[in-house]
C-alpha cells in the first residue's frame, strides 16, 4: 500500500498537474517542499470537515433576515405561519447557496492562486448582515435585496483594490510584531470557538464574569424570570456527554494520533466523533427527541437531495441612490478588508508561503482578486460576504501546501450540495477539538513578537487578546494598529522635537519599521510597463520553518532599510 501511494505521488508530481501546483518532485524551480498529492487530498478533506458546519450555520443565521419573504404588517411577522413557511423555504435555498459558493470560491482559490485556503460565507459578517443591516425579519434600515446589492458592489471595489496592489500593500506595511500577533490571535480565536458552545461547549456564558465553565445539560441552564439563558450554567457544569465525547475522541485521541504522526489524525477525530453522534437512542446523539432534533433528523434521513434556488437567486435591488445602502457598503468594506486580508496573510504564513524579503506571499494579487470575485458571486446567490476561513489552518496543519488542498475542499462542498443532509449533520463537538488543537499550533507566532520593547509588545498584545474576546479579527487589527501609531508616533514626535535627545530608555530594542522592498505597484503592472521587477511569486520561498523565516525576514528587512 505504501509503495502504491509513493508511486501515485511520484506520477502525479511528474505531470502537468504536479508542475502547475508545484508539488515536490515536479521539477518546478519553486516546488513546495513536502507537498504530495495524497497529503493534499487528506488536507483538503480535513479543511472541509472543519468548515462543513458553515452549511447549516450560515443558513440558520441569514434566514433570520427573512430573505425575500415579505411581511405585510412590517412588524417582523413573528407569529405569521405563512411568513414562517416562506422563511423555511429561504433556509433550504441558503443551504444550497452556502455549499455552492464555498465550492466555487475554494476551487478558484486553489486553481488560480495555488493556496491551501478554503473560502465560504464568513461568520460575523453574516451576523452583521442579518441583524445589523437587514434586521430580524427585515426590520433593519435596508432590505435584504438592497443589502445584497451592497455586498455585490463591495466585491468589485475589493477587486479593483486588489488588482492594483493596495490590499497586499496594506498587509505588508504592518509592523512585524503586529503581523505575528494577528496569526497568534487567530489561533486563540479558533481555539475559543472550539471551546465555546459553537464547539465543545466547555466554555459558556456567565452572568457575573461574562464567560465561565459550561458543559451543563439544557435542564441546568440559568433562568432569569421567564427567560432561559442558553449555555449559561449554574453549578452543574461539565456534565454534557457530548462535551466529553468531543474532548476524548475529537481532542485527546486526535492529539495521541498526532504524537505518533498518524496521517489524517484531525480527520479521523472529526469523523469518528460524528459517526458516534448520529444514532438517536444515545446520550450523545446529534438528533435529540425535540422539535429541532426531529427536524434535523428528518433532514439527515434524506441523505441525498438537491434544492434549486427558488427565492434568493439573483435577488439584488440595485438601489444605489439610497444613502443607507452606501453606509452598509462602507461598513462591509472596512470590516471585510481587515478580516479577510489578515486571515489570508496569516494562513499563507502558516503554510510557509510568505517571502522573507518583500513580506508578501505567493500569488497574493490573484488570491485577493479571487476573494473579491467570490464576494460578488455570493451576493448573486443570496448570501453575505465570502471570506477566507481560519479553519483552513486545520488542513495546513495536516500538511496542505498547495492549491490542491483548496480544490479538494471545494469539490467536497460540491458533493455537499447533493449530500447536504449528511454533511450538514457533523455536530459542533466533532470539530471543536480540532479547532483547539490547531489554535495551539498557531499560537507559536507569539514567540516571534518583540516582547522586549513595550511600544511593540502592548499593541501586539492588544491585537492578540481582542481578536478572540471581540469574536472579530478586524477589531483586533484596528486596536493593534491604532495603539501602535499612537504610542510609537508620539515617541517619534518627542524624539524629533528634542533633536533626538529624548528617547525611551530601551529604544535600541525596538523593532525597526520600514516600508518593505517591492513597492506598492504589483508585478503585473511593472511587467506591463516594461520596467521588469520580480513578482512576489518569483522570489524563492524560505525553506526553513516559520521561526527562521521570520528571523531571516527581519535581517533582510533591516538591511534593506539601511540601504
Amino acid at each position: 500500500m505504501v509503495g502504491f501511494i509513493d508511486r501515485l505521488n511520484a506520477q502525479v508530481a511528474d505531470s502537468v498537474v504536479g508542475r502547475h501546483f508545484r508539488l515536490e518532485g515536479s521539477g518546478h524551480p519553486k516546488e513546495r517542499e513536502g507537498s504530495r498529492f495524497t497529503t493534499e487530498i487528506r488536507a483538503g478533506l480535513t479543511t472541509w470537515a472543519a468548515m462543513a458546519y458553515i452549511i447549516s450555520v450560515n443558513a440558520s443565521i441569514i434566514q433570520d433576515s427573512g430573505g425575500t419573504c415579505e411581511c405585510p404588517t412590517g412588524d417582523g411577522c413573528f407569529t405569521d405561519p405563512t411568513y414562517a413557511a416562506c422563511v423555511g423555504e429561504v433556509r433550504r435555498d441558503l443551504i444550497t447557496t452556502t455549499a455552492a459558493i464555498s465550492c466555487l470560491s475554494s476551487v478558484l482559490m486553489g486553481l488560480f492562486a495555488n493556496l491551501p485556503v478554503g473560502l465560504a460565507p464568513g461568520l460575523g459578517l453574516n451576523a452583521y448582515f442579518t441583524y445589523s443591516v437587514v434586521g430580524f425579519h427585515g426590520t433593519g434600515f435596508i432590505t435584504y435585496r438592497e443589502a445584497l446589492a451592497a455586498v455585490f458592489m463591495e466585491g468589485w471595489i475589493f477587486f479593483i483594490l486588489s488588482i492594483f496592489g493596495l490590499r497586499q500593500w496594506l498587509a505588508r506595511i504592518m509592523p512585524q510584531s503586529l503581523v505575528m500577533a494577528v496569526g497568534a490571535g487567530i489561533g486563540l480565536f479558533i481555539a475559543f470557538i472550539g471551546l465555546s458552545p459553537s464547539g465543545l461547549g466547555l466554555i459558556g456564558g456567565d452572568t457575573t464574569n461574562l464567560v465561565g465553565l459550561g458543559g451543563c445539560l439544557a435542564s441546568d441552564y440559568i433562568t432569569v424570570g421567564d427567560e432561559t439563558l442558553a449555555n449559561y450554567c449554574g453549578t452543574q457544569v461539565m456534565r454534557s456527554p457530548t462535551m466529553w465525547l468531543g474532548i476524548f475522541t475529537g481532542g485527546l485521541l486526535t492529539v495521541f494520533l498526532m504524537l505518533y504522526r498518524v496521517k489524517g489524525a484531525l480527520l479521523i477525530g472529526i469523523f469518528l466523533t460524528s459517526i458516534i453522534s448520529w444514532p438517536r437512542p444515545t446520550s450523545v446523539t446529534a438528533f435529540p427527541h425535540t422539535d429541532a432534533g426531529d427536524a434535523a433528523f428528518d433532514f439527515f434521513k434524506k441523505v441525498v437531495t438537491f434544492r434549486p434556488l427558488t427565492h434568493i437567486g439573483n435577488a439584488l435591488d440595485y438601489n444605489y441612490g439610497n444613502g443607507k445602502v452606501w453606509y452598509a457598503l462602507i461598513t462591509f468594506l472596512y470590516v471585510d478588508i481587515l478580516d479577510t486580508t489578515g486571515t489570508l496573510y496569516s494562513m499563507a504564513k502558516f503554510a510557509g508561503l510568505r517571502d522573507p524579503v518583500t513580506l508578501d506571499f505567493e500569488n497574493s494579487t490573484v488570491a485577493y482578486c479571487v476573494d473579491a470575485f467570490s464576494i460578488s458571486m455570493g451576493a448573486l446567490m443570496g448570501t453575505s460576504p465570502v471570506t477566507a476561513f481560519v479553519e483552513s489552518s486545520t488542513g495546513i496543519a495536516e500538511g496542505g501546501k498547495t492549491g490542491l488542498t483548496a480544490i479538494v475542499t471545494g469539490l467536497m462542498f460540491f458533493v455537499s450540495i447533493f449530500f447536504a443532509p449528511v454533511f450538514a449533520s457533523i455536530p459542533s463537538w466533532a470539530t471543536g477539538g480540532a479547532l483547539v488543537i490547531v489554535g495551539s499550533l498557531m499560537i507559536r507566532n507569539a514567540r516571534e513578537i518583540n516582547w522586549d520593547y513595550v511600544g511593540d509588545a502592548v499593541p501586539a498584545f492588544l491585537t492578540l487578546i481582542i481578536i478572540p474576546l471581540s469574536y472579530n479579527i478586524a477589531y483586533g487589527v484596528i486596536a493593534g494598529v491604532l495603539s501602535y501609531v499612537l504610542l510609537n508616533g508620539g515617541a517619534a514626535l518627542l524624539r524629533t522635537a528634542s533633536g533626538g535627545r529624548v528617547l525611551p530608555p530601551n529604544y535600541d530594542l525596538a523593532e525597526r519599521w520600514a516600508v518593505p522592498p517591492g513597492g506598492i505597484v504589483p508585478g503585473w503592472m511593472k511587467r506591463l510597463a516594461g520596467r521588469g521587477g520580480a513578482r512576489a511569486e518569483d522570489v524563492p520561498m524560505a525553506a526553513a520553518g516559520e521561526g527562521s523565516e521570520s528571523e531571516h525576514g527581519r535581517k533582510s528587512f533591516s538591511e534593506e532599510s539601511k540601504r
